[in-house]
């Protein structure tokens, strides 16, 4: 998130780099009806107190991540529009997936005047942590027209199974 300045607002924990921030998969639940005066209200006061102590740092692009599942697999969906897919990386390590790129900004003609630029260009470096049912080594990966999707299958002994009483 950011500032109508462009400076960021998202502080993650123990001042952390939120583009190395590690993230747990954890349940999404649109069910909870979070208050929305008091979210705002305290959305206002950190930009307030983060521009005032802000070093100007401008935020670099944070691609979004979705992360779903079913019975059988976990589905990641991660938004790298204008990005080619020799510019990102996937890595893994043991349950720790970390996807890294660079958004390169193309400017061609130099003698354009910008009025307005709302898009984020730059490196980063998103990392979460897989579940204990997720099997690492089941990792796919496909890009096709902005959209990294990755499938994780959920290991057998995760599944639950039907058993028949005799």
């Amino acid at each position: 998130m950011e500032s109508v300045s462009g400076e960021s607002i998202f502080q993650p924990p123990n001042n952390q780099n939120y583009r190395s921030y590690i993230m747990a998969i954890t349940q999404y639940r649109p069910d909870v009806d979070y208050p929305i005066i008091p979210r705002r209200f305290s959305e206002m006061m950190d930009e307030f107190f983060n521009e005032s102590l802000s070093l100007g740092e401008r935020a670099g692009f944070v691609p979004g991540i979705d992360i779903t599942e079913d019975d059988k697999q976990y589905f990641i969906q991660i938004t790298l529009p204008g990005m080619k897919k020799d510019d990102i990386s996937i890595d893994l390590d043991d349950r720790t997936i970390t996807v890294s790129g660079e958004r390169k900004q193309e400017r061609e003609n130099k003698d354009v005047k910008y009025h307005l630029v709302e898009s984020r260009y730059g490196k980063f470096e998103r990392s979460f942590t897989l579940p204990a049912t997720a099997d690492p080594d089941s990792l796919d990966a496909k890009y096709e027209d902005g959209i990294l999707k990755m499938t994780v299958k959920k290991s057998e002994k995760s599944m639950s199974k039907q058993i028949k009483v005799k």
